[in-house]
């Protein structure tokens, strides 16, 4: 068991990584979207597909991070190699919605996946039947854009072109979405180099154990915080107020 000290210290150069790739996406990307609205999230997962840290930036887009990655290691299985480059941005794989584009960068130590380095940023466009990446009046998901399962854009260092042109075929503004997508790549491949950087200070035994320590802590405070609360059964009720087809004040409920 490491000493509180050692934790609290890679506990903050884990949330600083993130931090800086944040940075990083903020310096670089091309739409104001990105680099006014800050519509983007970072964050680091393990081998094992678990959160490890994420910078505060959109919490919603956080969320579903481990089940992308999921998507992604499950899907190539032992195809995953160093250089390489995922894209995903399809719900059913673990993402938001479709405007929602996310890079994937595998962090290799002793020559295994150790970490996934990740950035998730909405896209001005991603194609579909209307200009903006929303489409109120879509009734399929089709309609809303193109659907990225994860897909491998950089194999092994090199990119792979063909994959590139099909996608910036189907955006409107494709300029736009390169500069983009490039800042984003930069922003995941900045947390690529940090953590290997961590690896080389500490040592790859400690810094996973720091993980499990870490992710020990973050439980052991949940259920302190949950156990806090009285017995007994919690409701909660919202109003959602259009569906965007005819139907108004729509009462979401809750039980607990």
């Amino acid at each position: 068991m490491l000493d509180p000290v050692t934790i609290s210290v890679l506990t903050h150069r884990f949330s600083a990584i993130v931090e800086e790739m944040g940075e990083a996406m903020l310096r670089t990307a091309y739409s104001q979207i990105l680099n006014s609205s800050r519509d983007f999230s970072t964050a680091i997962c393990d081998g094992q597909a678990r959160l490890v840290a994420q910078a505060e930036h959109v919490p919603i887009h956080v969320g579903a991070i481990p089940w992308a990655v999921e998507s992604v290691r499950d899907f190539f299985g032992a195809r995953v190699r160093p250089g390489d480059v995922f894209l995903l941005n399809d719900p059913y794989h673990g993402n938001n919605h479709l405007p929602d584009l996310t890079a994937f960068v595998p962090v290799f130590v002793d020559g295994q996946v150790a970490f996934w380095s990740i950035n998730r940023a909405h896209q001005s466009d991603i194609g579909g039947s209307t200009h903006g990446a929303y489409n109120p009046g879509a009734t399929e998901i089709w309609q809303e854009g193109l659907r990225i399962t994860p897909l491998k854009l950089y194999d092994a260092g090199e990119l792979r072109d063909d994959v590139l042109k099909m996608i910036t075929t189907n955006v409107r503004h494709p300029h736009d979405f390169m500069g983009d997508l490039r800042a984003m790549i930069g922003s995941a491949r900045v947390g690529e180099r940090r953590l290997l950087a961590l690896v080389e200070d500490y040592g790859s035994k400690t810094v996973v154990e720091a993980v499990d320590e870490i992710l020990d802590g973050a439980e052991r405070q949940a259920r302190a915080t949950i156990r806090g609360w009285k017995d007994g059964t919690y409701r909660g009720e919202a109003i959602l107020d259009d569906d965007g087809h005819g139907i108004e004040n729509i009462a979401i409920r809750a039980t607990v």
